[in-house]
C-alpha cells in the first residue's frame, strides 16, 4: 500500500505584505503583484457558501434520498427475481442512479410508485412486502423526521425528482479525470442524492459546465475526498461566472455539447469511468470536448492559449465584479 500525503496551506497575516510575491507553477515560477487564497493570480476573495446562482442559471439541487433500510432500492439480481415473479411490477421499477452506478454503468433499480393507486400496489405482493418493511425501518428509528415519514412508505424520504430532463452532476469524481463526465438525463432515470442535478437544464448549460473553463474553476474551488473532487451546489455551482455569449456563440456551443454526447452513445458498452480515463478516452470524444472548449472560451472572450492558473483568475476577477454589484 502506497502512503499519501495531501497539504492543505492556511495562511493568516493582519499586516500588508510588501515583499517580493513569487509563485510556483508546473515547475517555473514568476513575480506576480498578488497571490490570493486559493494560490492563484488573482484579487483577495473569498468563495463562500451560497444558496443561490450568482449568474442567472437555473438552481441545481441534490438528487433524491430513499432512507429506505435499502428496501426500495434492488440490486439487479433482486429487480430480476421480482420481475420473474410478478411481471406485473415493472412497470413501476425505474433505472436508480448513484454516483459509482452512473459512473461505472452498474445496474441498479428503484420501486417508483408516484402516483400509483392503493389498489395497483395491493395486486404486487413482493414490493407491498418492501414498503412495509420500509415502514417498519423508519418507524424504529431514532430521528422524529425518519418516524414521521413512516406514513409515508410507498415514496423515498426526500423527493426532488424532476419531470423534465435534467443534468446528473456525480458529487464526488476521480482526480485523474479531466473532465467529470456530467449526464444528461432522462427524467425516467431517478437520481440519487449521492449525486447534485440540475432540472430545466439546457444543452447550453451542459456545454458550460462540461467546459475546461469550469473545470479548472472546480479544480480550484472544490472540496476534496482524499485528492478526489467533491463538487457542490453551494461552492462550486452557485458561485460560477457565467459568461454572456451571443446567440451565435451560444448555438455554437449547444452544437459542441451534442458532439459530445453523440461522441458517448457510439461506445453504449463503455462505461463513463472508461471514456474518461485519460489512457483510453476515444479520440472522437476527446475532440469533440476539444471544440466545446473552444467555443466555450470564445464566448468568454478569453484567449485560447490562456493556461487554466490565467483561465481561474479571470473568472475570480468576474465573481468580484458580480459579487460587489
Amino acid at each position: 500500500m502506497k502512503a499519501h500525503v495531501h497539504c492543505v496551506i492556511v495562511g493568516f497575516s493582519t499586516a500588508p505584505n510588501k515583499a517580493e510575491k513569487r509563485l510556483f507553477d508546473n515547475g517555473t515560477d514568476r513575480v506576480v503583484e498578488n497571490i490570493n487564497p486559493f494560490l492563484v493570480e488573482a484579487p483577495t476573495i473569498f468563495i463562500e457558501s451560497r444558496k443561490h446562482p450568482v449568474s442567472n442559471v437555473p438552481e441545481m439541487i441534490k438528487g433524491s434520498s430513499p432512507v429506505d433500510g435499502g428496501h426500495l432500492l434492488l440490486s439487479d439480481d433482486e429487480y430480476n427475481s421480482i420481475i420473474q415473479a410478478e411481471p406485473n411490477s415493472q412497470k413501476y421499477i425505474k433505472r436508480f442512479l448513484g454516483a459509482k452506478e452512473y459512473l461505472h454503468n452498474i445496474p441498479r433499480w428503484c420501486i417508483w410508485l408516484t402516483n400509483v393507486t392503493p389498489s395497483e400496489i395491493n395486486k404486487l405482493t413482493e414490493i407491498k412486502k418492501r414498503i412495509v418493511a420500509v415502514k417498519e425501518f423508519r418507524l424504529s428509528s431514532t430521528k422524529a423526521a425518519t418516524q414521521k415519514y413512516a406514513d409515508y412508505p410507498t415514496r423515498f424520504m426526500e423527493l426532488r425528482q424532476p419531470e423534465t430532463d435534467y443534468i446528473l452532476i456525480p458529487r464526488h469524481s476521480s482526480e485523474n479525470r479531466r473532465y467529470i463526465p456530467f449526464g444528461f438525463m432522462k427524467p425516467d432515470y431517478i437520481c440519487g442524492d449521492a449525486n447534485n442535478m440540475i432540472p430545466n437544464a439546457t444543452l447550453y448549460h451542459f456545454g458550460v459546465l462540461t467546459s475546461n473553463v469550469h473545470m479548472a474553476w472546480m479544480r480550484i474551488v472544490c472540496g476534496r475526498i482524499k485528492s478526489d473532487y467533491r463538487y457542490s451546489n453551494d461552492v462550486v455551482y452557485n458561485n460560477f461566472p457565467w459568461c454572456n455569449p451571443t446567440p451565435e456563440q451560444k448555438t455554437r456551443i449547444e452544437q459542441t455539447a451534442q458532439a459530445i454526447l453523440d461522441a458517448r452513445a457510439k461506445y453504449p458498452d463503455s462505461s463513463l469511468a472508461d471514456l474518461y480515463d485519460e489512457t483510453t478516452m476515444p479520440p472522437e470524444l476527446r475532440k469533440a470536448h476539444q471544440a466545446n472548449d473552444k467555443a466555450v472560451m470564445q464566448a468568454y472572450g478569453f484567449s485560447l492559449k490562456m493556461t487554466e492558473s490565467e483561465c481561474v483568475a479571470e473568472l475570480m476577477r468576474m465573481y468580484q465584479t458580480l459579487t460587489n454589484d
